[in-house]
């Protein structure tokens, strides 16, 4: 049986002016881009769809992005910024006793899947254009710097985020599946990741006690 792509329907934002300044337009270019993922996932992130979804021309998005692996790379840095600037959001939270490392936990997996972050990763690998995610993982290393308590970050931290990320990916892509044929609930892999990252906070609680 072969798969169909995913019919997109390509209906002009009405939100969008007709004339915007060229950053504006690319801002709306990438936000369009990120709405298309989630809506038909990451096959329907072309340069035409994208210009239809705003009423722009394919030329004036080749303009702002070059190629499609250029509206590739610019959509990830968009999207991991963006990403980034919740999580530390909610470590600030979370260590205010705002928020606990199991939410903070649920916040990171649901950004991985609801929000298309693994789907986007998956298809840039998948399509050949790893540097694509370079703007992801510079983010995740700058949010890393960000939220170390003494302003530089320890093995131990690095080790705990690139567990939470490859965690929280590899529940977008295969969770499902791999959980129920395990017996195991759906959320299992959020679980076990809030676990991780209560013990951890547990530990830094500690060594600011005895500082």
């Amino acid at each position: 049986m072969s798969i169909q792509s995913p019919k997109v329907v390509n209906i002009k934002d009405p939100t969008i002016p007709r004339r915007l300044s060229p950053e504006a337009s690319r801002m709306a270019a990438l936000e369009a881009a990120r709405v298309l993922l989630l809506e038909a996932g990451p096959q329907a992130v072309t340069l035409k769809a994208v210009a239809g979804r705003i009423g722009r021309t394919h030329a004036n998005l080749l303009h702002h992005f070059g190629s499609a692996s250029g509206l590739q790379r610019d959509l990830a840095a968009y999207m991991g910024n963006s990403i980034c600037a919740k999580i530390a959001e909610a470590v600030v939270q979370m260590r205010g006793g705002a928020m606990s490392p199991h939410e903070l936990a649920d916040l990171i997996f649901d950004h991985f899947d609801r929000e298309g972050a693994g789907a986007l990763a998956s298809w840039m690998l998948l399509s050949g254009n790893e540097d694509a995610l370079d703007p992801i993982v510079e983010a995740i290393h700058n949010l890393v710097d960000q939220i170390a308590e003494d302003g530089h970050a320890d093995t131990s931290l690095h080790e705990l985020t690139l567990e939470m990320v490859l965690m929280a990916l590899g529940d977008a892509l295969l969770g499902g599946p791999l959980s129920a044929s395990l017996g195991l609930p759906r959320e299992a892999g959020r679980q076990i990741a809030g676990r991780k990252l209560a013990a951890s906070f547990d530990e830094w609680q500690e060594r600011i006690q005895l500082k």
